[in-house]
């Protein structure tokens, strides 16, 4: 079974897509599984989680004062601004699993010294960073000895599945799927993020920087 792990709603403040196009366009890509990680907010779980015909993580992608980090199979939003230790401990003080996110991407990785020994994984596979920091994160892992996560990190519907795990076909539940990845039960494929699309993603992400008012997402 398919499964994509990273994945925003209109949720997120630059999320383009609703709920419902998300599980359509997973459906229709044949995905079995999907986690809708917001940017710092748990919103969208309560939408999806009443879908049929697709098993949805709860999720969300938490901006801790030195980066992203993903947090599943939380049962409340974890709140932004934290260190990273104390983020990981209020994930997993709310039944999750803490995820070192696109840790090489320039601007909101965590960067390698931040990478902890508390982290539960390590997503080693976005389709939204370039193949160097993808192999960067899949040798860190690798030291590291942490199970490892991918996801498309899409922001629109259409780009949904462009990375992704695949499950084994005991996976019923979310669950069982987050016990699928502590257990390194998982293969990781996709794309990566193009020479072009690195320009694109610069000058966004630029843009955004200064519409915030020069603070990270």
């Amino acid at each position: 079974m398919r499964a994509d792990l990273h994945i925003h709603s209109s949720f997120s403040n630059d999320g383009r897509s609703s709920v419902d196009d998300i599980i359509k366009a997973a459906k229709a890509k044949g995905l079995g599984c999907i986690a809708i990680a917001d940017h710092n907010s748990f919103a969208s779980y309560a939408e999806s989680s009443k879908c049929d015909g697709i098993i949805v993580i709860p999720a969300e992608e938490v901006s801790s004062s030195e980066g992203h980090i993903l947090a599943y199979g939380i049962d409340k939003e974890i709140p932004r601004g934290k260190g990273v230790i104390e983020t990981i401990e209020m994930i997993h003080a709310a039944g999750g699993i803490a995820v070192a996110a696109h840790p090489y991407r320039w601007w909101s990785g965590l960067g390698e010294k931040n990478v902890v020994a508390e982290f539960d994984a390590v997503e080693i596979h976005n389709a939204r960073s370039k193949k160097g920091s993808n192999r960067k994160a899949d040798r860190l892992a690798a030291r590291m000895k942490r199970p490892v996560t991918a996801g498309s990190d899409a922001h629109h519907a259409d780009n949904v599945g462009d990375a992704f795990v695949e499950f084994p076909d005991d996976v019923k539940n979310w669950e069982d799927a987050v016990k699928a990845i502590l257990d390194r039960r998982i293969k990781i494929n996709g794309k990566h993020r193009t020479r072009t699309d690195t320009m694109r993603y610069g000058f966004k992400s630029i843009t955004e920087w200064i519409g915030r008012g020069f603070k990270r997402m």
